[in-house]
C-alpha cells in the first residue's frame, strides 16, 4: 500500500551554517542548484506520497517558493507553523489531526536517497507502529545507536564507546515510518523522537522497527558538511533530481542548456553548471563545483570544491577553494580569498579587503 502523507521538520535556525542561514532558512539552501526541500519533495512525490506537511518555524512564508514545484509534482504542501520550537517531535504531534494514515516523517537537513519505498514494506511486513531508517557507523562514540532483536529495535543507547555494544553500530538516520497511534498518546507540546517517543514505544512493548539501509547519508548543517554532501552527489554516491536533471557530457561534468563555457577554459569534473552560468576565458572548474543559475567565474580564476548560489559573480584572477558563495555575492578581480570562506547572500568583496581562512562574511558574531 501506498504511503500518501508525509511531515517533513524544516524549523530549524541554522546556526552553524549563517551567515547563508541568515536570510534564507537552512532547508531552503540550495543544493546542486534548487533549493534542498525541492529534492526531497521530488523523491516523495516519487514514491507516491500526495500530500506533504511542513513543520516550519515562526515564519512559513519563506517556505512559499516551494508551492510552484510541490504543484509541478502534484503534492500538495501545508504549512505547520511552530511558533516557539517543539523539539524533534512536538511539530509533527501539533499536525496529527491532519494525518489520515501510515505517514513518513524526514528531517529537512539529512541527504540520503534511502530507497523509501523499500522501508515503507518493511514497515507493513513487521506490522509495526514506527519503522526508523537505520544507517551502520565505525565510532558509535557520537550517535545513539539502536539496539536490534533482527529487526526489531530494543534499547537505546546513547553514544557508546567503541566496542562496548558487540555487533550493535545502527543509528537513526532521521526518517520514519510512522503510524498515528505511536504519537497519539503523547500530549501536544514540546516532544523529541529521541528521547520520548521512540523509548517510550519500545518500553510499551509496542513494535518499533529498524531499516538498515547502506544509501548514501549526510548531515547538511555546517558548511563542511554541506559541502560534504555535495561532493557525495557530485560523485554519484546517491542520486539527485536537480543534478539528475543537467546531462552528464563525460567526466562527470554538467552543463544546463544555456550555460556558457569560454573554448580556453577548463572544467575538471564532477562540475555541474546551471542554466544561465557563465566560465569566462581561462578560468579552471572544479573538480567539486557548483555554479548555480546565473553565475559567472572571471576570466582566469580557479575555483575548486566550492558552491557558488545563484547569481554568484566571481570576477577575474579569484582563487577560490571551499568557498560557500550566497546568492547575489559578487567578489571583484584580484580579491585575495583564503579557504573555507562562506559568504552570505548579496556580499561585496574588493581587493582592498583580502579574506583569511575561514572568515564569514558579514560574521555572524558581529
Amino acid at each position: 500500500m501506498t504511503v500518501r502523507e508525509a511531515c517533513i521538520v524544516a524549523g530549524g535556525a541554522g546556526t552553524r551554517l549563517r551567515p547563508l542561514t541568515t536570510t534564507t532558512p537552512k532547508p531552503l539552501l540550495p543544493f546542486c542548484g534548487e533549493p534542498f526541500l525541492v529534492g526531497v519533495l521530488a523523491r516523495l512525490a516519487a514514491v507516491g506520497v500526495e500530500r506533504v506537511l511542513l513543520v516550519v518555524g515562526a515564519d512559513p512564508i519563506p517556505f512559499e517558493v516551494l508551492e510552484p514545484h510541490a504543484d509541478a509534482l502534484g503534492v500538495t504542501l501545508e504549512f505547520v507553523p511552530e511558533p516557539t520550537p517543539l523539539d524533534t517531535a512536538g511539530g509533527v504531534r501539533a499536525a496529527l489531526d491532519r494525518v489520515t494514515g501510515t505517514f513518513l516523517v524526514l528531517n529537512g537537513d539529512i541527504l540520503t536517497d534511502v530507497d523509501l519505498a523499500a522501508a515503507i514494506a518493511a514497515h507493513r511486513d513487521a506490522d509495526a507502529a514506527a519503522t526508523l531508517v537505520l544507517t551502520r557507523v565505525e565510532d558509535t562514540s557520537s550517535f545513539g545507536v539502536c539496539v536490534l532483536d533482527g529487526t526489531r529495535i530494543t534499547a537505546f543507547v546513547e553514544k557508546p564507546d567503541p566496542g562496548t555494544l558487540p555487533g550493535q553500530d545502527a543509528v537513526n538516520a532521521g526518517t520514519y515510518v510512522l503510524e498515528p497511534g505511536a504519537l497519539s498518546g503523547f500530549p501536544v507540546g514540546r516532544l523529541s523522537f529521541e528521547r520520548q517517543v521512540f523509548p517510550q514505544l519500545v518500553a510499551a512493548g509496542q513494535r518499533v522497527e529498524g531499516f538498515v539501509s547502506d544509501a548514501a547519508w549526510a548531515d547538511l548543517g555546517t558548511p563542511e558538511r554541506y559541502l560534504t554532501g555535495h561532493r557525495l552527489a557530485l560523485d554519484g554516491e546517491l542520486a539527485w533530481p536537480s543534478l539528475d536533471a543537467v546531462g552528464d557530457a563525460g567526466g562527470g561534468v554538467r552543463i544546463a542548456s544555456d550555460a556558457w563555457v569560454a573554448d580556453d577554459a577548463r572544467l575538471v569534473g564532477p562540475v555541474l553548471l546551471q542554466r544561465g552560468a557563465r566560465v569566462e576565458r581561462g578560468a579552471s572548474v572544479g573538480p567539486y563545483v557548483v555554479i548555480g543559475a546565473g553565475g559567472t567565474v572571471g576570466e582566469d580564476s580557479n575555483v575548486v570544491d566550492s558552491v557558488l548560489a545563484d547569481r554568484v559573480h566571481l570576477g577575474a584572477d579569484v582563487v577560490a577553494h571551499r568557498l560557500l558563495a550566497g546568492q547575489g555575492a559578487r567578489v571583484a578581480s584580484g580579491t585575495v580569498l583564503g579557504r573555507d570562506v562562506v559568504l552570505g547572500d548579496d556580499v561585496r568583496l574588493d581587493p582592498a579587503s583580502p579574506v583569511p581562512d575561514g572568515a564569514r562574511v558579514p560574521d555572524p558574531a558581529a
